[in-house]
This record gives C-alpha cells, structure tokens and sequence, in this order.
C-alpha cells in the first residue's frame, strides 16, 4: 500500500497539528473574551474603598452576551459595581455644538486615555438622583419619600462606598440609560454622572465586576 502524503511527510504533519491546535487556542480565548468574561485592572481611587488602583477583576460579560442573544438589552442591578465605554468627548461637543440633545451613542470610541471606566449603578430611568448635604438620595414609585442608595452596600469604614457625597445634583435619569456613582464620593475623586460624565446608555455597558482576583490575598466575589 501506497504511504499517504502525511506519512511521508511526518514533520509537516506534525508542523500542521500544531498550528490548527494553536488556532483552537486563539479562537476560543476570543470567543471566551467577547463572549464569556474579561478581565480589567482598576486604575485609581475612584472606587476607593470598595476597590483600590492595580486591583485586578473579572466582568460577567455572558449576562449581557445573553441578554442581547435573545433581543433584550442589558439592564444591570442597582449597586453593582460595572464597567461600561467612556464616551468620545470630542465627538460629544461636536454633537452639542450641532444642538443634539442626548449626543451618546453606542460606537467604540477611540483615541481616549480612559477607554473603559469602572462605577457603582445607582440609579435607573425615570428616577430621580438628588445630592445634598452630603447624601445622595432616589426618589422613584416605589420610594416616593426617596431613600438613600448605598444603605447597606457599605459594610465597614474600610469597605464599601464612601458615606459622604460631595456635589450638588438634581436630575431624572433618562430613558435607556443609568445613573452611575464612584464609592470615592468626596470631593473630586471620581467623575461620574455626579460632575460631568452624564449618565450611561445601557448599550455602553461591558458587564458587571463578578470578582476579584488581585491581590490574591483580597480575592472578592461580588
């Protein structure tokens, strides 16, 4: 019997298992990146002291994958900690100085510095943020007397959102979109929808922070 092609060329059989080996390799860690989770290192303060700069965490991204699988768009819980896409800020006073109202689209933006930010969702279309004297309250159907966001999110003075809220805010966030808070509220420590960021189109969103996996010894689920 005649030797198959492979068999007389062992070494590029060989070569050729190889490649197709490392190819499953790179398509399964881009389907598993884009589809499945992600990981991000937190540069900064501003979530101090739920999370601290060079932390390193993993985001859920399979509920919004499969959120928009079956036609819905992904809408997280209040109080989880999630990364979403800045928004192009040279594209955003282009759309202002043109008089478009809500300038924030869904496209990936490119040449920012800070590409993907980190922040606590606070609150959700048609209710209303108010910051004042320090606190910051949500007034909505269920709470119309309001009530304050982060009751029972910090769990000591070394864990959780800062208890003081710096700013002066007043606002019903807009359909489609969400409220966002960093836990390092005071002063300027974080730009958030407080002072000058805005709110966040849910079609913005990456996916919530499920954990954190650096340093190893404050591994956290969220």
């Amino acid at each position: 019997m005649e030797a198959t092609f492979f068999q007389k060329h062992p070494l590029l059989k060989d070569l050729l298992s190889l490649a197709l080996f490392i190819l499953a390799i790179v398509l399964g860690t881009l389907f598993l990146n884009t589809y499945i989770y992600r990981s991000y290192n937190v540069v900064g303060g501003s979530m101090e002291n739920t999370l601290h700069g060079d932390d390193r965490v993993i985001v859920n991204r399979a509920a919004v994958s499969w959120s928009h699988f079956i036609g819905q768009e992904y809408i997280p819980e209040r109080g989880q900690i999630i990364v979403f896409l800045n928004e192009d800020e040279a594209k955003v006073a282009e759309y202002k100085a043109q008089g478009v109202s809500n300038p924030m689209t869904c496209t990936v933006p490119s040449g920012v510095s800070d590409q993907y930010i980190i922040k606590r969702v606070i609150a959700f279309p048609g209710e209303r943020v108010v910051v004042k004297d320090g606190t910051m309250t949500i007034y909505n159907e269920e709470h119309p007397d309001g009530f304050v966001y982060d009751d029972g999110w910090r769990t000591s003075e070394t864990d959780g959102p800062k208890e003081h809220t710096s700013g002066e805010v007043d606002l019903v966030v807009p359909k489609g979109e969400l409220f966002v808070s960093g836990d390092n509220r005071e002063g300027s420590n974080s730009w958030d929808s407080r002072n000058g960021l805005g709110t966040i189109p849910f079609c913005r969103v990456i996916g919530p922070v499920i954990l954190r996996i650096f340093p190893f010894d404050h591994i956290k689920i969220f």
